[in-house]
């Protein structure tokens, strides 16, 4: 390089120079400026890179691929006025020499992986104008120093890890014109000394742990172009003259923070404004229409906040605007039609607000550039135009939860770069689905689509064959509750891209294709809630990403695969609801990441191995209603996540292992009606989260446990064993505490061998002298058979009689119309209610062979179960569970009671589930006939049970309606019931529907309001736009941060009522919809 001693500047940016910088260069003593950037170069810097080079006042090696540590020695180039290292692979910390460089005013270091502190000296650097640090991994506090650098402009830190709090030294930089610390770890308060800086331009601090409210100094900075504060913890409200000394400002992004109050009408002063983002925050109010003032914009983002109101027409005048979403709030009224008209936008987000409107038949019109339209959970109604077909850029369509009607235009195939389509939770059919060449088949033409929500449509029909000619990029297929026959074709295999697969809750039937085994991506199958027959097919081994399995209420049979066990991301499996049968395999216990298991309501058998306590990770476990015996393992007490476990109706004996004591996480624990026997483990008492106890039915015997969790729990927990003892609220004996100690092995020896024998004798001799003597005039008591859990004793009047005090005034419970209802305790210390007949009613006694009839064919959680009962010539009574809530009609008629919305939601939701039973999941269809208030009872828990079925009818397998005389109550009676005495499935829904009325109206059918044409439903129906003069005004209040959703639910609620009554029959929706429909309400309401 001797020939190079006079060389002064060396400049070869933007070639596609390779390897390393020679150390020769560094020697010309006579460079002033050695610019390579953008190359490729590559290798470390010499440690004395300037001891030759005094003169050296520009280096610039950015955007090559050097690396290393920056020497040292770049401190005795004592002239440099710029260095630019900036995009390279750097490491080590800044060297604090650079803050010997005096004249240095440019210092850009971004994007390498340099670590530690930012050195003190760096700040002494007077003449420093520009400091960018930027994507590093540097960290510490920012030096309170900075001050000195009076000449900087630009202060450029995001992307490091920077702690503690903003210097409120930066208040002194007067010159500055841009800050950026946004994505560090910053905390505290934003220093009001900010607003000393006058020439400030443009000002980020988002995406750090900032919070406090925005001090007032900042709006106060005219110079201002730019304030970034989004994904902070910021608080309080902008002030109402926020844009009053800030005609510059293009850009207000202050989304994902806490802000709250109204948004100022004077946003409107911000001339220049291009962007306003303020999504995600707690804003409330209406939205100022003056925004609309503002031409120059070209982003809205309001979304995620408490706005209401409707949105201003003036927005259709923002002929800039390119992004608008308002998505999110609680905003009601219609889409002013010109935004539909804005040419420039591509993104239009309007979705979970309550917006009740049409999409214009121009939709797709005038909007060549959208990209994104989303109007998901509002109130749109209407068709969708097919317009729609000419966005040629359209991305996403999302028209979810809403209203719409009509067939899906089959346009929608002109969407060529369609990647999302949601279309669930509408009222839209497809006539030419069936034909096979509807809309689904259309959409073979859309080759980037994705995902393909339609589910929670009345599309009826068959699917095509032809749906594995969709994209073959299609990852999501989401058809739930269609109302799809057929079987499941399976040309669907060719959609090998996808990961969730969707059909549940239709009428599919057949077998499941062995062909989805060729789905090898697939994570979700769900296909529960249809007729599917036949084996569960081992191809499904072949899903190696499978995790979410869903076979639960279809008609299966067979084995469940051991397979399965070979399935490692499973992590929800749910096959209940069949008619499975064989042993569960024991590969399923080995399946670590299972979290929910739930195998119930089959014909499983065999016994549960130790093997069971390897499933570390299960949290839900449901082997419920089945036939495993042998003995429950004590290596279940290993599972430490578990938070639900039913075991209850098998056979399973023995004890209840002591272990059960460490299921630390447990919530739940059924194991009623098995065999079980030995004492409840006190080890229970441990269980600090367990708030559900059911042992009931088994052979139990000594001292209930009083400790932790057994403080909460009631007599229904522990009712008939075989000897238990405990506290008086457990309704059961008292222990002997003078023999606590002895065994319990010793007392059944004594009972089974001694007393029985001798009891057995004398009760035989006294029954046979009471025979003698009162053979004339003998009660035969009759008790309910073998449909029972578990067994009972025959009960006499006497006993009734001892029960209830005589019949006495105290345990009066109630009255109807077929007799008198007593509350009473049996000699085991259960309590029950007893329901005597008046057999001088003329229906009595054929009410009562109607409830002992229909309730020996049906069983459910929702329906009042019947102990046993007592029959002779004179006297008739049925012993039923006792219900300590009483009935609907107290909670909802008297002073001192109260429902609130989702109590009612959830009472509703129990007496649908048991209209569904009865009329389609019960082995026999049965009407109840007389669905009211008073027939519906709560027990403890607040979970409602229907009762008194002494007009039901049962029908056989060839009858859908019958001809009855019997009339129910007037109010509730379908009109073919009350006018020609035809009852059916459908006149339990009309009653069902007059009730969800009553319960969320709180009127009574036949208040005195309700005179000539006017009636419950006709009121209801009137006012359908307006709901909130409908239901009962206890259930909301004006300044409830949740009333739109409330309303949104109580509209959805009632227009199911009127679903429920309509006059025709054939209209009338049936149970299976009402509980599909009430619980996505209750979801709503949840979220």
């Amino acid at each position: 390089m001797n020939h190079l001693q006079n060389l002064k500047v060396l400049s070869f940016p933007m070639n596609n120079l390779t390897g390393s910088i020679p150390a020769t260069i560094f020697n010309i003593s006579s460079l002033l400026n050695i610019s390579l950037f953008n190359n490729s170069l590559s290798g470390s810097l010499p440690m004395g890179m300037c001891y030759a080079n005094p003169k050296l006042k520009e280096l610039n090696l950015s955007s090559n691929h050097l690396s290393g540590k920056i020497p040292t020695g770049l401190g005795q180039c004592i002239k440099l006025q710029v260095i630019s290292l900036a995009y390279n692979d750097f490491t080590g910390s800044i060297p604090s020499g650079i803050g010997n460089l005096m004249e240095l005013q440019r210092l850009s270091l971004q994007n390498n992986s340099l670590t530690g502190e930012i050195p003190q000296l760096l700040f002494n650097i007077s003449s420093l104008r520009f400091l960018s640090l930027v994507a590093n991994n540097l960290e510490g506090e920012i030096p309170s120093n900075l001050s000195h650098c009076r000449e900087l402009r630009v202060l450029s830190l995001s992307f490091n890890q920077f702690i503690g709090g903003i210097p409120q030294a930066i208040g002194s930089l007067s010159n500055l014109e841009e800050l950026y610390l946004d994505d560090n770890k910053l905390t505290g308060g934003i220093p009001r000394e900010i607003g000393n800086l006058s020439n400030l331009n443009i000002l980020w601090l988002g995406s750090n742990g900032i919070s406090g409210p925005i001090p007032a100094e900042i709006f106060n900075i005219s110079s201002l172009q730019e304030i970034i504060f989004h994904n902070n913890s910021l608080s309080g409200s902008l002030p109402m003259d926020v844009c009053k000394h800030l005609p510059n400002l293009q850009r207000l992004d202050l989304y994902w923070n806490h802000l709250s109050g109204q948004l100022p009408t004077t946003l409107s002063l911000c001339g220049e404004l291009e962007v306003i983002g303020l999504r995600s925050n707690k804003f409330r109010g209406s939205i100022p229409r003056e925004i609309g003032n503002l031409s120059k914009l070209e982003e809205i983002d309001l979304g995620d906040n408490s706005l209401v109101g409707s949105i201003p027409t003036s927005f259709g005048n923002l002929m800039a605007l390119k992004f608008l979403n308002l998505g999110i709030n609680n905003l009601t009224g219609t889409v002013p039609e010109a935004i539909f008209n804005i040419s420039k936008l591509q993104t239009l987000a309007l979705l979970q607000n309550h917006l009740s409107c049409s999409l214009p038949s121009s939709t797709g019109t005038w909007l060549p550039d959208l990209e994104w339209l989303s109007t998901g959970t509002n109130e749109f109604s209407g068709i969708i135009p097919m317009s729609i077909s000419n966005m040629s850029k359209l991305t996403v369509l999302g028209l979810r939860d809403n209203s719409f009607t009509g067939n899906v235009p089959k346009d929608l195939c002109n969407l060529t770069k369609l990647e999302v389509l949601n279309l669930a939770d509408n009222q839209l059919t497809d006539e030419h689905l069936a034909s096979g060449v509807g809309f689904l088949t259309s959409l073979t033409n859309c080759k980037f689509l994705r995902n393909l929500w339609i589910g929670y449509n009345p599309f009826k029909g068959t699917l095509p064959n032809s749906l594995g000619n969709l994209p073959i990029a299609l990852e999501i297929f989401s058809a739930s509750a269609c109302q799809f026959r057929g079987t499941i074709p399976t040309g669907i295999s060719n959609l090998t891209n996808l990961i969730r697969l969707d059909l549940g809750a239709n009428d599919l039937t057949g077998s499941i294709p062995t062909t989805l085994g060729r789905l090898q991506k697939l994570q979700r199958l769900y296909i529960a809630g249809n007729r599917i027959r036949g084996s569960i097919p081992n191809d499904l081994c072949h899903l190696k990403n499978l995790g979410y399995l869903f076979l639960s209420s279809n008609k299966l049979s067979g084995s469940i695969p051991s397979c399965f066990g070979d399935l490692p991301a499973l992590q929800e499996l749910f096959l209940d609801s069949n008619a499975l049968a064989f042993n569960i395999p024991t590969s399923l216990w080995s399946l670590r990441d299972l979290l929910d298991l739930n195998l119930s309501s089959n014909f499983l058998t065999g016994n549960l191995p130790p093997e069971v306590g390897n499933m570390k990770s299960i949290t839900t476990l449901d082997l419920s209603k089945n036939l495993v015996s042998g003995y429950i393992p004590s290596r279940m007490g290993k599972l430490q996540n578990l938070i639900t476990l039913s075991l209850s109706q098998n056979r399973l004996q023995g004890p209840i292992p002591v272990e059960f004591g460490d299921l630390v996480s447990l919530e739940s624990l059924d194991l009623s009606q098995n065999n079980l026997s030995e004492t409840i483990p006190k080890s229970l008492e441990a269980l600090v989260y367990l708030k559900y106890l059911n042992v009931s039915f088994n052979k139990l015997q000594g001292e209930i446990p009083d400790g932790g969790p057994f403080v909460n729990f009631t007599a229904e927990s522990f009712m008939f064993n075989e000897a238990l003892c405990g506290a008086p609220h457990f309704q059961v004996m008292a222990c002997d505490k003078n023999n606590r100690t002895q065994s319990w092995k010793t007392k059944s020896f004594i009972l089974k061998y001694i007393l029985l024998p001798v009891g057995s004798t004398v009760i035989l001799v006294v029954f046979i002298v009471l025979w003698i003597r009162r053979r004339d005039n003998m009660e035969i008591p009759t008790p309910i058979d073998s449909w029972l859990p578990g067994t009972h004793e025959k009960i006499s009047r006497q006993q009734l009689l001892y029960a209830t005090n005589d019949f006495g005034e105290d345990n009066f419970i109630g009255k109807g119309s077929q007799g008198m209802v007593y509350k009473g305790v049996l000699s085991n210390g259960f309590t029950v209610a007893i329901k005597v007949f008046n057999l001088e009613f003329q229906g009595a006694l054929r009410s009562f062979d109607s409830e002992c009839e229909v309730m020996q064919r049906i069983r459910h959680r929702n329906l009042v179960r019947i102990i046993t009962c007592c029959s002779n010539l004179d006297f008739k009574a049925l012993v039923l569970e006792y219900m300590p809530n009483g009935s609907l009609e107290k909670w909802l008629y008297s002073h001192n009671y109260f429902l609130d919305l989702i109590q009612r939601l959830n009472i509703m939701i129990d007496v649908a589930s048991a209209l569904q039973y009865l009329h389609h999941d019960g082995s026999s269809l049965v009407l109840h006939c007389d669905l009211k208030p008073s027939n519906v009872l709560l027990d403890d828990d607040m979970v409602a049970h229907v009762a008194d079925f002494g007009i039901a009818k049962l029908l056989t397998e060839t009858e859908s309606m019958q001809q009855t005389k019997t009339l129910g109550t007037i109010g509730y009676m379908a009109p073919e019931h009350g006018s020609d005495g035809i009852v059916s499935i459908k006149s339990d829904v009309y009653s069902y529907g007059i009730l969800l009325m009553e319960v969320f109206a709180r009127k009574k059918p036949m208040d005195e309001m309700f005179t000539g044409d006017l009636t419950l439903k006709t009121w209801v129906e009137s006012l359908s736009n307006s709901v909130i003069q409908v239901v009962d005004a206890n259930l909301l209040r004006r300044d409830d941060e949740d009333l739109a959703t409330k309303l949104s639910c109580l509209s959805s609620i009632m227009a199911l009522a009127l679903a429920c009554t309509t006059d025709s029959l054939e209209e009338r929706i049936d149970m299976k919809d009402v509980v599909v429909e009430l619980k996505k309400s209750r979801i709503k309401l949840l979220m």
